[in-house]
């Protein structure tokens, strides 16, 4: 069973997707599937971006295209409350999700230093 901090955790995230309409468990974990998968993408691109600048390159495969920065998590978390976030138009999130998804399973585990 889970208890303390971690409890009080998941209840304020069941909270907010509950207040925002979301009040299917099946629905909230998908939501947050989607969540952390969209953060280790975006930890894959950093991770990318970072061994360019060392290497004095060009990022290799990068996740994110130029145009497509605001899909990032970095970004996308700065938004702040629902209500007042920038519109991002859900098929083409979903398609470069579902394209990166693909490249990423391709790519093998790097080693974190």
């Amino acid at each position: 069973m889970i208890t303390g901090e971690i409890k009080s955790q998941v209840d304020s995230i069941w909270d907010a997707f509950w207040s925002g309409g979301i009040s299917n468990p099946l629905e909230v974990i998908e939501q947050m599937t989607y969540l952390l998968f969209i953060k280790r993408l975006d930890e894959l691109h950093t991770l990318r971006e970072k061994q360019a600048n060392r290497l004095g390159g060009p990022i290799k495969k990068p996740i994110f295209a130029s145009d497509q920065q605001e899909l990032r998590w970095s970004v996308f978390r700065e938004f702040g409350d629902a209500k007042k976030r920038l519109p991002i138009k859900y098929s083409r999130s979903s398609r470069h999700w579902a394209t990166a998804t693909v490249r990423t399973a391709r790519t093998p585990p790097t080693r974190r230093t």
